[in-house]
C-alpha cells in the first residue's frame, strides 16, 4: 500500500519525476520533493505543491536539503542527476559530485533518518556495446559502460547493491531510453528530438542508425517505480530490474520510419560517426515476472503524443534551451 506513505523523491519535478509525484499523489502519499529545478521548471513544482506535495528546494548535495527532505520519510526514490552522456562530459567532476558521491550521502542520510527503501534511477546504457546486439542481455548480463555517465550510475549501483538490505531496502531500476510528453518536456532524448525535428520541417541527420536501444514511456517508467514501492520488500531488496519492454527495441532507423509515416514527411540524412558506440536489445522478463510491469504505451504512441503536444502549442517554443540537459 502507498496510501498514508511518506515518500521523498529527489528530482521530483524533473521530467520522469513530476509525472511520478502525481502518481504518488494520486494513490495517497505524502510526497516531499527535493529538486533544485535547474532547469527552470518553476511552474511545474508549483503546480505539484498546488496538488498536495512539499517542495523543499535545494540541491541534491546541499546536506541540510538533504535532511530536510528525508525527515520522516518513509521511502526515498533517488532520481536526481546530471542526466545523459553528453551532460556528465561536459563537467565531470560536477557529475561524479551529483551522480556518485551525492547518491552515497542521501543514502546515509536515509539510513540515518529511519527510511526503509530507496528505489535508485539507473539506466540500460550501463549494458554499453554487446558482442552481439541482437540477443537481448538481462539483469545477469555483463556491464560494459562506455561513457562517464554510465560509469557513475554503475558505481552508483554497486554501492546500494552493498548495503545490507535489512534495514534499507535497495532496489535500481535500469530504466530504457525515456520518450513521450511530460509536464518538464525534454527534447534532448532521441525519440522526442527526432519527432520534434521533423514536425518542424528541420531536415534530420543520423548516425548509428543500425544500433540497437531499448526504450519506455516517462509515464511508464514513473508507474515501474510505483510497483516497486508496492512490492513486498523482500521481492525487491537487492535487485535489479530492467525498465521496459521487449518489444520496445528499436534501431534509430526504426525510429524515423515510424515518425516519417505518422507525419507524413521528412528529411533525414544518415552520417557516419564514432563517438556513441552504444548497441544493445535489453530483456525486460524480470520486471514483467516480478514486478507484473507491463508499458501501457509504445513509441508510436509516444510519437503521436508528441506530435499531439507539438500542435497545440503545449511547449511554446520547442527549442528552447530549457527542454534539454545540455
Amino acid at each position: 500500500m502507498i496510501r498514508g506513505v511518506i515518500v521523498t523523491v529527489t528530482g521530483g519535478a524533473g521530467y520522469v519525476g513530476a509525472l511520478l509525484t502525481r502518481e504518488l499523489l494520486d494513490a495517497g502519499a505524502d510526497v516531499r520533493l527535493l529538486d533544485s529545478l535547474l532547469h527552470h521548471q518553476d511552474e511545474v513544482a508549483a503546480q505539484l505543491e498546488r496538488d498536495g506535495a512539499r517542495l523543499v528546494r535545494g540541491d541534491v548535495r546541499d546536506e541540510a536539503a538533504r535532511s530536510e527532505a528525508l525527515d520522516g520519510a518513509d521511502a526515498l526514490v533517488h532520481l536526481a542527476g546530471i542526466v545523459g552522456d553528453p551532460a556528465c562530459a561536459r563537467d565531470p567532476a560536477r557529475s561524479q559530485a551529483v551522480n556518485v558521491d551525492a547518491t552515497r550521502a542521501i543514502v546515509a542520510n536515509a539510513r540515518r533518518a529511519g527510511v526503509g527503501r530507496v528505489v535508485f534511477a539507473s539506466t540500460c546504457s550501463n549494458y554499453g556495446r554487446m558482442g552481439d546486439p541482437t540477443v537481448p542481455i538481462d539483469e545477469r548480463g555483463k556491464l560494459r559502460p562506455v561513457s562517464l555517465y554510465a560509469e557513475q550510475k554503475v558505481a552508483a549501483e554497486q554501492m546500494l547493491l552493498d548495503l545490507d538490505q535489512s534495514d534499507l531496502s535497495a532496489t535500481c531500476l535500469r530504466f530504457a531510453t525515456v520518450y513521450g510528453a511530460a509536464p518538464r518536456m525534454r527534447f534532448d532524448l532521441t525519440v522526442n528530438e527526432f519527432t520534434r525535428d521533423l514536425w518542424a520541417g528541420r531536415p534530420l541527420e543520423v548516425f548509428g542508425e543500425q544500433f540497437w536501444r531499448p526504450y519506455v514511456h516517462a509515464g511508464d517508467a514513473s508507474r515501474a517505480v510505483t510497483l516497486v514501492l508496492r512490492a513486498a520488500p523482500a521481492d525487491v531488496a537487492g535487485q535489479v530490474f530492467n525498465i521496459g519492454s521487449s518489444d520496445e527495441n528499436y534501431r534509430k532507423l526504426d525510429l524515423v520510419r515510424l515518425i516519417t509515416e505518422h507525419l507524413g514527411r521528412g528529411e533525414v540524412r544518415y552520417v557516419r560517426r564514432d563517438e556513441d558506440p552504444r548497441d544493445y536489445k535489453v530483456s525486460f522478463e524480470k520486471a514483467r515476472r516480478v514486478l507484473v510491469f507491463e508499458p501501457r504505451m509504445r513509441v508510436p504512441d509516444g510519437i503521436a503524443e508528441v506530435v499531439d503536444s507539438l500542435e497545440r502549442g503545449a511547449f511554446g517554443d520547442p527549442f528552447d534551451k530549457r527542454y534539454s540537459n545540455i
